[in-house]
């Protein structure tokens, strides 16, 4: 779907405090935050030796920008995401195969993501850079990569 063709945005659901009904469309992203595989961040260390209050001061950034955002209706959800695993599959009747990897596609990398529901692409940018500097080790901000996904609209429809 293009920027300048969009659905009408649906009244109500989850994270959209702040929204007025006369606002009638809006553009959602999924940001991915990774463990590894993209670009480097500036400040590199993984979490797993960070200390517990580098840690907590990171979950709190987190947390005090999903919920800026839910002021201005922008935030929809967020989620970390456990580096634990399966992939299943269906296989006919039965219990489905389920195997332990390989996960390049998320286990080993997605680390955990936020769905913004905003106006723009370029307001998309903005909050994805702020999103970037969340504390790390040190209590300096990561400049971590995160990427940046736009959802697919519907499907366009051909006419003859």
């Amino acid at each position: 779907m293009s920027r300048t063709a969009r659905r009408p945005r649906p009244r109500g659901g989850c994270g959209r405090r702040g929204r007025t009904a006369e606002k009638e469309t809006t553009m959602k992203y999924l940001l991915l935050k990774h463990y590894r595989g993209a670009p480097e961040a500036v400040n590199d260390v993984p979490m797993n030796r960070w200390t517990p209050a580098e840690v907590e001061d990171h979950v709190r950034y987190m947390g005090e920008f999903a919920a800026r955002l839910e002021t201005t209706g922008e935030f929809v959800d967020s989620q970390a995401l456990s580096p634990e695993g399966v992939w299943v599959r269906h296989d006919g009747e039965g219990r489905p195969p389920v195997t332990d990897g390989p996960f390049a596609e998320t286990k080993d990398l997605i680390a955990g993501w936020m769905i913004i529901d905003v106006e723009s692409h370029e307001r998309a940018l903005e909050l994805a850079g702020e999103l970037s500097a969340a504390p790390g080790a040190g209590g300096k901000p990561i400049h971590e990569w995160l990427e940046l996904r736009p959802f697919l609209g519907a499907a366009p429809t051909v006419t003859e």
